[in-house]
């Protein structure tokens, strides 16, 4: 069974077993969560009740996700700026589909 859940303002496709890295959610490695905004069910072809489906996941790990350069440039004005950002995330190991 699968299910699309929304979470961080970002949609996934997870079914039981999957591993997935979201948006910072709170809790520790080890810490069993529940996601609550399901926006599809379903197994094969046919589409179940998205309302009476719940995913539970399990923290692995919070991590920082790749670094992106940022680097602003005005030509000829002697005017550089060069800056890193590695946003936070959390990796989950998809329990069940229920």
């Amino acid at each position: 069974m699968f299910a699309i859940v929304r979470t961080g303002g970002k949609q996934y496709r997870v079914a039981a077993g999957d591993k997935i890295a979201v948006e910072k959610l709170a809790g520790e490695a080890g810490d069993t969560i529940t996601l609550g905004d399901i926006l599809l069910a379903g197994e094969g072809d046919s589409l179940a009740d998205a309302a009476a489906v719940t995913v539970s996941a399990e923290i692995i790990a919070q991590a920082k996700s790749e670094k992106v350069i940022v680097f602003k440039k005005r030509r000829r004005h002697n005017y550089r700026r060069k800056n890193g950002h590695r946003q936070q995330m959390t990796l989950l190991r998809i329990l069940s589909v229920a």
